[in-house]
């Protein structure tokens, strides 16, 4: 049985073992190819320091790298015997180059090389997360630039209030994800610094140079202050499921949105029947669960960050077990929301859009606002305009003018939609991506 990084001579019982473990093997696996990014970066620096021969580096960076290699085939495995991703690298390279595999951990602790690892790992995962979010972008701004002239009825209370149009249907969910990705760029600028070097929370006594594996790992700047670095730990997380919720809320809105005009008793779009499920019982059932599984799931993840406070939000400063909980609903919440985007994008891109809405004479009441405008620009008084109106609508004498002339930014006529994409485009340009590929590409070489 392979020692704990920690063991010394008693044996852990076993139940206590399994129970403290938990689901980190299974987290881990998230994190295997981070750690060893990390772990190159990090004894790059302990070389450059001296805890390192320039020959030990070199042998354990091509172990390091064949490790990597073997996680990203997918043949890695993190032993049962094994409680985490950082003993089974030391493990295998203690295997492979004897006392040598030790050395790679001289100067940090598991608390700074978890902590790594999840911003590694969270880092790159923001990154999907934003071209996904860009690709839906783009996929609603072109439905509202396509449907921009075909009208729909807008709603207060879920009466019929006034005129709206696909196009402004569209760009308002594409410009929620513009906000939303204003606040993943937020989560991401707090995310990408460097805690390695902060040890278990309170430095070392070797003379680490953090500003080197801060640049190694292409981070715009290191955690400071070691015990604010291990702080941040659920802190980070907190912040980055928050601006996910965020994404979430928008899709989750859609979802609702799109479940409703799908109904007959509105009919304002069709999915394709090879998007819809069927019913046991009832033949002639078409059933948009598509979208009511991608708004149940985005409400699920607008829980998490709740839950990831109510795990920290009694801790003192310091490390405590309490926070490893916090990987089972963080890891695995990107992968559910990056296939809520994609779902999203996909039934989006193909929706049938009834362009006939407003010919049913029930909606006839919402040009009501334009009539009363229009006695006003008459130069009639607004409350006599709309007394007017209103008593016409309750006598059957409302014969409104259906058309519409909106001129302002944002309105039915001037949708503002090359502003929006210029907006999102600014956000986009502001994350790094490309300096962390590269810096992390360097150290793979």
């Amino acid at each position: 049985m392979a020692q704990k990084l920690w063991e010394k001579d008693t044996k852990v019982n076993s139940e206590i073992e399994r129970f403290t473990i938990g689901k980190d093997r299974e987290m881990d696996k998230y994190l295997a190819k981070y750690d060893v990014i990390g772990s190159m970066a990090h004894i790059t620096m302990v070389e450059s320091i001296g805890l390192l021969t320039p020959k030990e580096l070199t042998t354990l960076l091509l172990g390091l790298k064949e490790i990597y290699k073997e996680i990203e085939s997918g043949h890695f495995i993190i032993d049962e015997n094994v409680e985490d991703i950082h003993s089974q690298v030391e493990l295998v390279l203690t295997d492979k180059l004897g006392e040598m595999g030790k050395k790679i951990h001289s100067g940090r602790s598991r608390n700074d090389q978890v902590l790594l690892d999840l911003k590694l790992f969270s880092r790159a995962k923001i990154q999907e997360i934003a071209t996904e979010t860009h690709l839906l972008f783009n996929t609603l701004l072109t439905q509202s630039e396509q449907y921009k002239s075909v009208l729909m009825p807008g709603y207060t209370h879920l009466q019929i209030a006034m005129p709206s149009s696909f196009g402004l249907w569209f760009g308002a969910y594409a410009e929620s994800l513009v906000d939303d990705m204003q606040l993943l760029l937020a989560a991401f600028k707090v995310c990408n610094r460097n805690p390695l070097g902060s040890a278990a929370g309170y430095g070392s006594s070797f003379p680490l140079n953090r500003q080197k594996t801060t640049d190694l790992l292409g981070f715009d700047s290191m955690n400071y202050n070691v015990v604010y670095a291990q702080m941040g730990r659920g802190k980070m997380e907190r912040t980055v499921s928050t601006a996910l919720a965020s994404i979430a809320n928008t899709i989750a809105k859609l979802a609702f949105d799109s479940c409703l005009f799908t109904s007959q008793n509105f009919g304002f779009i069709k999915l394709a029947d090879e998007f819809t499920t069927g019913s046991s019982i009832m033949p002639h059932k078409k059933n948009p669960d598509v979208f009511e599984l991608t708004r149940a799931k985005c409400n699920k993840i607008q829980g998490i960050p709740q839950q990831i406070n109510l795990i920290t939000n009694n801790l003192p400063s310091g490390y405590f077990r309490d926070l490893q909980i916090i990987k089972e609903l963080f890891i695995p919440m990107f992968d559910e929301l990056i296939e809520c985007i994609r779902m999203t994008r996909y039934i989006i891109e193909k929706v049938e859009i009834n362009t006939h809405i407003l010919d049913d004479k029930k909606y006839q009441a919402i040009f009501s606002v334009e009539e009363v405008n229009k006695q006003v620009l008459s130069g009639i008084p607004f409350r006599d305009a709309y007394k007017n109106i209103g008593l016409a609508i309750e006598k059957g004498d409302f014969h409104p003018d259906t058309s519409i002339s909106h001129t302002h930014e944002g309105s039915i006529g001037n949708l503002c939609n090359e502003e929006i994409n210029s907006l999102m485009n600014e956000i986009i340009s502001a994350f790094n991506f490309k300096s962390i590929q590269e810096a992390e590409a360097k150290l793979l070489l």
